[in-house]
């Protein structure tokens, strides 16, 4: 799967050989001994994949659930009558089919993917950047993009990429998608960054958008034994980030799916964003009176409760 696709996820293969996430991981581990493959979190890439941006169709077979489960939670996100910018990726690509469905919207894009998804909608405006086009994600690039965003104004971004940490924020492994991710940012009052569990803890090479301007993350729910995600969903909640998590079907995990322009259950700010003036970060609450495996185990899952209840 991994020479077929380049990339494949711990919860895909477990699906496919039906078996536990636990037993693939250690099967992942033996492999990656051999020297057939790298181990990435969350899953599994070809040797040397750490800095090669996997093509589209590498990545449309990847985490397929859970882009879907982020996109259905990401349009709620969008009102009638908004102005907004929409980046390249396959989970942006998602999201735009849903955006079809928005009255009055205004989608500015550089993705000939975004754009093709909302070519139909008939109540949806799409405007795109100029720019030289990069085969491998279907995006327009390059100067030309970057200019036709100056002067641009609009209410959100939404955008996806290839690693999120808390220090860094979101990266990507191509200079030019990363420079015009930054102009599509300098565009935006708000910024949504759209990442499955797959890329948390994960750091490339250029920068995109640094912590401290990353307005809301949408990602999923990591499974139970991922404990690197959830450690940095409480890294990025510490630093001011909202973070929601979509549940299997779309919706927020524990809650209802929110309505357009409803923002009661969005998951607040714990601390202040970086030169603000506030109190410490509300730290997550870990679970006590267990050892070892276990205890790690219940850590992880106190972790994740509480960013449900907040």
């Amino acid at each position: 799967m991994v020479r077929a696709n380049g990339a494949v996820s711990l919860r895909e293969l477990a699906r496919v050989v039906q078996t536990s996430e636990v037993t693939v991981r250690r099967d992942v581990r033996a492999l990656e001994a051999e020297g057939l493959l790298d181990r990435r979190h969350g899953g599994a890439v070809l040797p040397g994949g750490f800095t090669r941006e996997s093509g589209f169709p590498q990545k449309s077979h990847l985490a397929t659930a859970e882009k879907t489960a982020i996109a259905d939670l990401a349009a709620g996100l969008v009102e009638e009558g908004e102005a907004i910018v929409v980046g390249a990726g396959t989970t942006t690509q998602e999201l735009a089919r849903r955006l079809a469905r928005v009255p009055g919207l205004t989608v500015v894009t550089n993705s000939l993917l975004v754009a093709q998804a909302l070519a139909h909608a008939n109540r949806v405006e799409v405007v795109m950047t100029g720019g030289t086009l990069r085969g491998s994600n279907y995006a327009l690039v390059g100067s030309g993009a970057e200019q036709s965003l100056q002067g641009l104004r609009v209410s959100k971004a939404f955008l996806s990429g290839s690693g999120l940490t808390a220090e860094r924020g979101l990266s990507t492994s191509n200079m030019l998608s990363a420079s015009v991710d930054r102009a599509l940012v300098q565009a935006a009052a708000e910024v949504v960054v759209l990442a499955d569990h797959t890329k948390l803890g994960t750091d490339t090479m250029f920068q995109t958008v640094p912590t401290d301007l990353i307005t809301r993350l949408v990602t999923d729910e990591p499974p139970v034994h991922d404990d690197r995600a959830a450690t940095e969903l409480q890294a990025l909640a510490d630093q001011g980030v909202q973070i929601n998590v979509a549940g299997p079907a779309g919706n927020p995990v524990g809650d209802q799916p929110p309505a357009r322009g409803d923002r009661r259950r969005d998951l607040p700010l714990p601390g202040p964003r970086r030169g603000q003036v506030g109190g410490p970060a509300t730290a997550l609450r870990p679970a006590g009176g267990l050892g070892g495996e276990q205890s790690q185990g219940a850590e992880r899952a106190a972790r994740v409760a509480d960013l449900r209840r907040r």
